[in-house]
């Protein structure tokens, strides 16, 4: 039996806080300066806090061992197995050609790029977001926006603003899951305080990407597009985290925002044509450095034949199936039935008990088969199969391809768990958040801002929850605090940081042709990124113990 002791070193928090925080600054530094690939990095400081966990906290080898193999178990099922399944319908509505209609159907709502930014980088952004996540949304609205004449740094900076306020639900709420396992917190209430603090952002976000587009005359003459998008997500974000469910939150949000657009433009448009400033010539190809004529002949041929109503349903058709067997599973009747044989057991050879005496919660695997998202997607691509009429063989190939392109994220965000259970596991991530309740109730300010830090490093908010989920409940008891708003705040803070993290910003620079130019973009969106996380800190001081605590469930 290993029992967790908060200050091995010298019984100082403090000094034992030095050695604790140490695969978290080596996770940084091989990310931030010396810019190692993910897998690597995440390898690295994985071996350091195993090494800190044994030779500093005193955890036997082969529990240690097993802590970080309970990570790595968890970080692949339910969260690896969600992305996979979630990649693996949109490659195959791409295979097929219907994600191809479904961009002409976005563009062809209007072609004012103050509209066009705010229905493709923030509604059909935030749909992507809520399917797939880790990047997919930057990359694609991206490519989007260059194809219908934006400059290619400025999709860049947009899509990469725009990927904010549906990320602490993203990849079907895989943050809010890791949150919850981590921190030991019911994922229900995690939902409901997410819920009431990003759709603040929602109310922003379109602002701020129409401002981004043309400045003041964008806000003038735009507003009202900006104020339907931001008001419908944020309404159904706070609607569906809180009494529906928390993996359709973003799904629901963002086909009701885009819907709410779409019957906007029917009885009111901007008061000028388009935007100035942002036409440029179309590559024919992502990245491409000049446009194929033959090619941009028969794209204009294409995109000027009218979609047909049988069309249009095809390419929404997997979307509708995937709301329509997550809802289903999501029904308290139906979700009881599939529970019904799902595994827990713990986890073979950790027996931890924290300073208290009390086993983690996290000492418990759960195999819950039927009721993970990821088996729900699964089946919902089986369906899509069919009636997107891919063959069986067809589809099998692009789920392996799904496979090869996911392989060192898998890696990664498995090495990233395995180092946050033996952080969490040995005590280090409990010694640091001890520490961090030294500044009692202004930590509620800091809360957010350490998420923050998290996802600028990782390039996922996600990884960020799996990393200080825990500091933050530990933290919040210290400090007499709401566990489940600083665990939330954490989440609602490191969404920010997605726009500035080295991964997407190279992912966004990769999209658009601008490979080198990662410098560039990030001083075009690092503003928007404190000011925004600022005000999300703001708001978790407020409903710490200010006028707001009333929000707290």
């Amino acid at each position: 039996m290993y029992k967790q002791v908060l200050d091995p070193v010298s019984n100082s928090l403090g000094v034992s806080s030095i050695f604790a925080v140490l695969p978290l600054l080596s996770l940084f530094l091989l990310l931030g300066a010396i810019r190692m690939k993910a897998q690597c990095a995440s390898l690295i400081s994985l071996g350091v806090a195993m090494v800190v966990a044994i030779a500093v906290y005193g955890m036997p080898f082969g529990q240690t061992v097993d802590s970080a193999a309970e990570g790595a178990a968890f970080g692949f099922f339910p969260i690896m197995w969600i992305v996979i399944n979630a990649l693996w319908i949109f490659h195959m509505t791409e295979e097929s050609g219907h994600f191809a209609v479904l961009r002409r159907a976005f563009s062809a709502v209007s072609n004012d790029q103050r509209v066009q930014v705010v229905i493709i980088a923030f509604c059909f952004g935030a749909l992507l977001e809520a399917l797939a996540g880790f990047g997919t949304p930057v990359a694609i609205c991206g490519v989007m926006l260059v194809g219908l004449g934006f400059r290619p740094i400025k999709a860049a900076a947009v899509a990469l603003v725009a990927d904010t306020a549906p990320v602490a639900f993203g990849a079907i709420a895989i943050p809010i899951i890791t949150l919850g396992q981590v921190s030991g917190l019911p994922k229900h209430d995690l939902s409901q305080m997410v819920g009431r603090q990003t759709p603040f952002l929602a109310l922003i976000v379109p602002f701020v990407l129409v401002a981004m587009v043309d400045g003041r005359r964008g806000l003038r003459d735009s507003w009202p597009v900006a104020l339907v998008a931001g008001c419908v997500f944020a309404a159904l974000q706070f609607a569906t985290s809180n009494y529906i469910s928390t993996e359709l939150t973003d799904i629901i949000a963002a086909l009701g925002s885009a819907a709410a657009v779409v019957a906007l433009l029917r009885v009111w448009s901007p008061r000028t044509a388009e935007a100035t400033g942002t036409g440029t010539t179309r590559p024919a190809i992502a990245g491409a450095a000049q446009a194929d004529a033959a090619l941009e002949r028969r794209k204009a041929a294409d995109e000027g034949r009218p979609l047909s109503t049988a069309t249009m349903v095809s390419a929404f058709i997997p979307y509708a199936i995937i709301i329509v067997v997550l809802g289903i599973c999501s029904l308290n009747s139906v979700s009881t039935e599939l529970e019904m044989v799902t595994n827990k057991f713990s986890w073979p050879g950790l027996h931890v008990l924290n300073a208290k005496g009390v086993p983690p919660t996290s000492l418990i695997y759960k195999l819950n088969w039927l009721t993970a998202a990821g088996t729900q997607l699964f089946v919902c691509g089986l369906l899509t199969m069919a009636a997107l009429r891919v063959g069986p063989g067809r589809a099998l190939a692009v789920y392996v391809r799904t496979l090869r392109q996911l392989a060192w994220a898998i890696v990664t965000v498995c090495a990233v768990l395995a180092l946050a259970y033996v952080m969490n596991l040995s005590g280090q991530t409990i010694t640091l958040g001890t520490w961090a309740a030294g500044a009692g109730a202004f930590f509620a300010f800091l809360s957010p801002l350490i998420g923050w830090f998290g996802t600028a490093v990782t390039g996922s908010d996600t990884s960020s929850n799996s990393l200080f989920g825990a500091l933050q409940v530990a933290a919040a008891k210290q400090s007499h605090l709401s566990a489940t708003l600083m665990a939330a705040s954490n989440s609602s803070g490191g969404v920010l940081a997605k726009m500035i993290s080295p991964q997407n910003l190279a992912i966004g620079a990769a999209a658009v042709g601008l490979a080198g130019r990662e410098g560039d973009i990030f001083r075009k969106v690092i503003g928007w990124s404190i000011l925004l996380v600022l005000i999300v800190a703001g708001l978790a001081l407020l409903q710490s113990k200010g006028a707001l605590s009333w929000m707290v469930p």
